[in-house]
């Protein structure tokens, strides 16, 4: 494989996953690992990505103050948050996961409703706090620095005390066969704490994920309430969703 065929493979396993690890990325191309950190050292340098320890993350996934437009299908995300929004009722309690999604979801909650809504997420507490009928209640813990997300012990007992009307949550990975898999285990193991917290947990995610795992679980499909996805709910790559427990949006 040439060298820009093997750096465009990067960069969109990049994009579609926000953070890719260098051990992956190396074992699926059959290259060393020294051939990846060199590829993502010069894609870091032309500003397609960011290098970090072990991998590299996306530049749309790194957020500030301003609107980041430079994130992967937007449109798609933009189109799946549009549905999400159908579910929030005023007065409700709800948990807005951190990632880009989730992001677009925090923008276009309307004015006018009346919610309280808990995130582990920095970019979208920021996001929400200019919410004027938004009760915000952010869950502290341990930052992870590449998903700007609290992890660890504080964050999952926080979590253990509260019970969502509805958690509207990302994952890396979506499988009808093996559900939801992530390759960091701290997020996991949030992730396993809010669906528990949950009454009603709803994914987000676009279809590319859709087919796709890697090592560690953070549950069956069956334990999600409802999956919304950019694609009509009859499209056939949903098919396999159908046959489990879950309403398809």
């Amino acid at each position: 494989m040439l060298k820009e065929e093997r750096q465009q493979t990067i960069l969109n396993e990049v994009d579609l996953h926000n953070r890719i690890l260098n051990t992956d990325i190396a074992e699926a191309l059959d290259v060393s690992i020294d051939t990846v950190r060199r590829d993502v050292k010069e894609l870091d340098a032309d500003n397609k990505l960011r290098k970090v320890h072990g991998g590299a993350i996306s530049l749309g996934s790194m957020n500030n103050s301003a609107r980041n437009t430079n994130i992967y299908k937007l449109e798609h995300k933009v189109a799946i948050a549009t549905k999400a929004v159908s579910l929030l009722r005023d007065g409700g309690v709800i948990f807005l996961d951190g990632g880009t999604t989730c992001m677009e979801l925090a923008r276009i909650i309307p004015e006018n409703l009346n919610l309280t809504c808990f995130t582990i997420s920095l970019p979208v507490a920021m996001e929400l706090s200019n919410k004027a009928n938004l009760n915000l209640i952010s869950i502290g813990g341990q930052i992870s620095k590449e998903a700007q997300i609290a992890i660890g012990a504080n964050a999952i007992h926080h979590l253990s005390e509260i019970r969502f009307d509805y958690s509207f949550i990302g994952t890396g990975y979506v499988d009808a066969i093996y559900g939801l898999t992530e390759f960091d285990w701290d997020i996991v193991q949030i992730k396993k704490a809010v669906i528990k917290a949950s009454k009603k947990t709803v994914l987000l995610s676009i279809s590319e994920k859709l087919n796709s795992q890697h090592r560690y679980k953070t549950c069956d499909i069956n334990s999600i309430n409802t999956m919304i996805t950019e694609l009509n709910p009859e499209n056939k790559l949903l098919n396999a969703f159908k046959n489990h427990d879950i309403k398809i949006i």
